[in-house]
């Protein structure tokens, strides 16, 4: 059973900085995407970043500059780094993962997604 295991979250004062990570266990052949989702209260989730297993990133321009994702596949875990953190960025940060699964010897692909984790910035 895949899981994908979130850490990192907390209250920060604007201006902070908090590290997310999210480790992807189970049963894994190969991961395709990882990347980092948020969704406030009475908003629709929005993509934050998205690294590919060949390292390039995608990033949204309300964070560009401010958050870092990076991933370390040793360890199948992908990190947001999280700098000059501002009130808006409050909200519940889920990670995704695209990874491929052997079944009867054939990969087939599938979208994961973690539990979520809290940030919350105050002013």
């Amino acid at each position: 059973q895949v899981q994908l295991v979130e850490s990192g979250g907390g209250l920060v004062q604007a201006g902070g900085s908090l590290r997310l990570s999210c480790a992807v266990s189970g049963g894994i052949f190969r991961i395709n995407v990882m990347g980092w989702y948020r969704q406030a209260p009475g908003t629709q989730r929005e993509l934050v970043a998205t690294i590919a297993s060949g390292g390039s990133t995608n990033t949204a321009d309300s964070v560009k500059g401010r958050f870092t994702i990076s991933k370390d596949n040793a360890k199948n875990t992908v990190y947001l780094q999280m700098n000059s953190l501002k009130p808006e960025d409050t909200a519940v940060y889920y990670c995704n993962a695209d990874l491929s699964r052997l079944w009867s010897g054939v990969p087939r692909s599938s979208t994961y997604w973690g539990q979520g984790t809290q940030v919350t910035v105050s002013s």
